[in-house]
């Protein structure tokens, strides 16, 4: 049995600044999307909760770096880097 469901679009006006969504355009073209899909991935991040995001990779990795650290060592290590 095949289920087909449909998926209706809704139309959105934005004013954005022009070098705003010139830069968007190039983005977007090096990405391999349009600007309506970042806008729709955005909006749509928006509306979930936090726990359904996925860390950026940065964030991974700097928690990684962190691993085996508690509280105190970690005040310890910015009172020793602000002397």
């Amino acid at each position: 049995m095949i289920l087909k469901y449909h998926t209706y679009m809704s139309k959105l006006t934005l004013s954005i600044d022009d070098q705003v969504v010139r830069r968007a355009k190039r983005y977007a073209e090096k990405q391999g999307t349009s600007v309506s899909q970042l806008v729709e991935r955005f909006l749509d991040l928006l509306g979930r909760p936090p726990k359904d995001l996925e860390d950026p990779p940065v964030l991974r990795m700097l928690r990684g770096a962190a691993k085996g650290l508690d509280a105190d060592d970690y005040h310890q290590h910015l009172i020793r880097k602000h002397r």
